[in-house]
């Protein structure tokens, strides 16, 4: 299990200004009890997630993955069945404290689906969309917005003078650093990422991956993945969910060459899952 990182975080719940420190925590989950009506689906979750790092989660399909990292943002509470128990707090705030604005959370709490899902828009809008609606209409501002994203996707190069086209337009693997760039656009804190390159090729899922490690310079990231060899290649941490648990919490290092439990190393070596 990692050590737990005292945060040193400070959150004004009137101007909503964080002071972040590298190195410390971005994510406490306390105990961590998730349920479908009757089906519980996360037990006792306890994870203490650091800033600026990658912490990928593992495990086999229906293990409580995807539940997990929706839940870090709040979507879980969306299906009308679900009720939780135990905290999680981001930045020393309990996201489930009713003062704790949903919206604010899902700025400063990015997130990227599995399948890409651009808008059915122009690349341009699609990118200035969380802006808008947070109330920039400065076209100069828009514009470097945009580029700005763009470039912290890696796709500007490729899409700079096609802006104006229909994001369906471009591949899949373009339309997933898109959403990416969405995300960017309005600056957010974490990063989540739910198996963002399975519906990929091996092509666009190394730039995927050489962009996630960009982009742990400056965000947080979270990423659910099924490919051993993925979370080998790009996380720092490495959490094993089976049956809704975390078997095993620890650096991906340790975790690949020296887990402490059996069940993670027989699901790492392919002996289930």
């Amino acid at each position: 299990m990692l050590a737990s990182q005292k945060k040193n975080t400070e959150f004004d719940e009137n101007t909503h200004v964080e002071t972040k420190e590298p190195g410390k925590s971005v994510y406490k989950v306390d105990q961590l009890n998730l349920w479908y009506g009757e089906d519980q689906a996360l037990k006792n979750i306890e994870l203490d997630i650091p800033e600026r790092e990658v912490t990928a989660i593992i495990g086999p399909s229906g293990c409580g993955k995807s539940t997990f990292i929706k839940t870090l943002n709040r979507l879980t509470e969306m299906i009308p069945s679900v009720k939780t128990s135990g905290g999680i707090y981001y930045r020393n705030q309990d996201i489930f404290d009713k003062k704790y604005k949903v919206e604010l959370l899902r700025t400063k709490v990015g997130m990227v689906f599995q399948q890409p899902n651009p808008f059915p828009k122009s690349i341009y809008e699609n990118i200035v969309y969380g802006p808008k609606i947070h109330g920039i209409k400065d076209k100069k501002v828009l514009d470097d917005i945009v580029e700005n994203s763009l470039k912290g996707a890696a796709l500007w190069e490729e899409v700079k003078d096609d802006l104006k086209k229909n994001a369906f337009g471009l591949s899949g693997g373009q339309q997933q650093r898109l959403c990416i760039a969405r995300c960017l656009a309005v600056e957010p804190d974490v990063i989540l990422m739910d198996e963002p390159t399975s519906a990929l090729d091996p092509i666009s899922t190394l730039k995927i991956e050489e962009l996630v490690q960009e982009l742990k310079k400056n965000y947080s990231i979270i990423i659910v993945t099924h490919n051993m060899q993925q979370a080998g290649r790009i996380s720092d941490n490495t959490a094993f969910f089976l049956n809704g648990e975390v078997v095993e919490y620890d650096q991906t290092d340790k975790i690949f060459s020296s887990p402490d439990d059996k069940r993670t190393e027989d699901y790492i070596s392919g002996r289930f899952g």
